[in-house]
């Protein structure tokens, strides 16, 4: 009986193994075909449709007024008065500040002073030239009759010439008398300081009773500055650098107002660079009107400066461009654009061909030959991200998930 008993307990225990082994190797066979499944079904599409493509190259920036001057002091003294505050609009020839005028005064007044007592020695001398021309005529027609000696004609002529010599001299004295009187005067003019041109005072660095001393550099009172168009001075790195121009277009934005742009186009570029962390970078100027105030000495700007554009094309995101055809690309000389292998889905089949493209951005490019609006193309699905994280098939190309052009 228990020989019996032991049998059937073996036959038992075989049948569970037999079982254990069909069934791990169902859920083998099931696993793989699901896994397979699972990567034939992990492909997102997009549908080519039409969209803009911008291809820039960006760069921060600062701003600044386009045409503003350091209004100084040519002259030393004392800050009297300040007729305007930070803020103030003026007109040029406006009155800004008045120095003390005194020194400047006592010195005109005494340059008039010497001018006159100069120009009373003149008509003494004067006097004393026609004194000598009498007798020196007197005498030149007494030696024709020997009345007179040689040796008194020779005096006679040399008081005269000596007479004339002096008046020379008094001339010369009150020409540089009249000269030191209109250097004195234009530095007392100097002490009443007019704006030289129309704009906004946005800064003043001297205050009233300040003494300014002009006598190394000249001293800023004001700075003034126009407004009503505004510098945005943007860094470019180097390695863009040649891709700008002067007349380029260009936009920008600024922190306090990303909404907002700002169009205008390159006015030039420095050809000096300044390295800031041993990176070399060029200024590049761009003037945009500001009429309505919104810009403001110092703002940061972001800069795009537009190297090609393209509105209103078939678009394909730049992700379905999976490599370079070389091959196609030197087949097609005379074609523009550069040559891409993508997938596209065409019967429901997925194959590879070739696309053209032009403008190009982070998001997007320019379809020019190869596919056309309404086709279908793959977008490559990351390993470990679901095809429904691609927005799933049938993507709008245009506005699937992303904006392809968007505003930056």
């Amino acid at each position: 009986m228990a020989k019996k008993t032991g049998r059937i307990t073996k036959w038992i225990a075989g049948i569970a193994v037999i079982a254990l082994v069909c069934g791990g190797g169902y859920a083998a066979f099931h696993y793989r075909a699901k896994s397979k499944a699972t990567t034939a079904n992990a492909q997102s599409f997009v549908t080519i449709a039409r969209g803009n493509v911008e291809q820039t190259v960006t760069a921060q920036g600062k701003l600044e007024p386009k045409n503003y001057v350091d209004v100084g002091a040519q002259v030393s003294g004392q800050l009297n008065r300040l007729h305007v505050d930070i803020g103030d609009t003026v007109k040029k020839d406006a009155l800004i500040a008045e120095i003390d005028p005194e020194i400047y005064e006592t010195q005109v007044e005494a340059d008039m002073a010497r001018l006159k007592t100069l120009s009373s020695q003149r008509a003494v001398q004067e006097a004393q030239v026609r004194q000598a021309q009498q007798k020196f005529d007197r005498n030149e027609r007494l030696i024709k009759s020997k009345a007179i000696s040689n040796e008194a004609f020779q005096d006679a002529e040399t008081a005269l010439l000596i007479a004339k010599a002096e008046l020379d001299a008094l001339d010369s004295q009150i020409e540089e008398a009249n000269s030191t009187l209109e250097g004195n005067k234009a530095n007392l003019n100097y002490t009443r300081i007019f704006a030289p041109m129309d704009g906004t005072v946005v800064s003043v660095t001297a205050k009233e009773g300040e003494t300014l001393n002009a006598n190394q550099t000249t001293p800023t009172i004001v700075q003034l500055a126009d407004l009503n168009t505004m510098t945005a001075r943007a860094q470019v790195a180097e390695a863009d650098i040649t891709k700008l121009k002067t007349g380029m277009p260009v936009y920008f934005t600024t922190m306090g107002a990303q909404n907002r742009q700002w169009n205008g186009t390159v006015r030039q570029i420095l050809p000096t660079p300044e390295t800031i962390n041993d990176v070399v970078l060029y200024n590049v100027l761009v003037d945009a009107d500001n009429t309505d105030r919104q810009l403001m000495s110092g703002m940061t700007t972001q800069m795009f400066f537009i190297l090609e554009k393209a509105e209103n094309v078939p678009v394909i995101p730049t992700k379905a461009l999976l490599k370079r055809d070389r091959e196609a690309g030197k087949a097609a000389k005379d074609a523009a654009g550069d040559a891409y292998i993508v997938k596209t889905l065409k019967n429901g089949a997925i194959t590879e061909q070739t696309v053209f493209v032009g403008a190009t951005d982070r998001i997007a490019a320019q379809i020019l030959s190869g596919l056309s609006e309404g086709d279908q193309v793959v977008i490559p699905t990351p390993a470990g991200e679901s095809a429904q994280g691609e927005g799933g098939a049938g993507q709008n190309a245009r506005t699937g998930g992303r904006r392809m052009t968007p505003r930056l």
